[in-house]
């Protein structure tokens, strides 16, 4: 059995979520709601390319909210899809073509904040071995050595769990 079949079974077994509303408004909802997703994704996208983390990062809470409704949204349809089958087919239909972008996008989303994460390790990885490194005096003692030991700086710690 697929894990699409299981995850079938499994809300079949729950008790159905009612719609919050009207099965049209609800679809409209969603699919209102998904396009927002993804224009904030892209934007996001758009942001993080161009260098500008600190400005892509304030879409991180309105994507989340978003994101948040989305899901609660997309759970009631999938608890009444037969009905809304019957009532809003072509609704239906708009929502999975919705979805297809959204998938899209947040696979390029997903792919430019890898990279702009991996660069920014790089960064403080680069930084922090340049200031671990020993700065050695430009003058020397009588004997033709450095007159004094300088210490070397500690560096910087990166955490890379996260």
């Amino acid at each position: 059995m697929t894990p699409h079949q299981l995850r079938a079974q499994t809300l079949a077994k729950k008790p159905p979520i009612p719609l919050p509303g009207e099965p049209e408004e609800v679809c409209i909802a969603a699919r209102d709601t998904l396009t927002r997703l993804v224009d904030i994704m892209n934007n996001e996208t758009t942001l993080l390319r161009a260098g500008r983390l600190l400005q892509a990062s304030e879409l991180a809470a309105p994507k989340a909210e978003l994101a948040q409704k989305y899901v609660g949204l997309a759970r009631a349809i999938q608890h009444n899809v037969d009905s809304l089958k019957q009532t809003a087919p072509h609704l239906l239909e708009e929502l999975q073509k919705s979805q297809t972008a959204l998938a899209t996008q947040m696979a390029e989303n997903m792919r430019v904040l890898a990279t702009a994460k991996s660069l920014s390790e790089e960064i403080v990885g680069d930084v922090a071995a340049q200031l671990g490194r020993a700065q050695k005096p430009k003058t020397y003692g009588g004997n033709g050595v450095t007159a004094q030991k300088s210490e070397s700086l500690q560096g910087v710690s990166i955490n890379k769990t996260s």
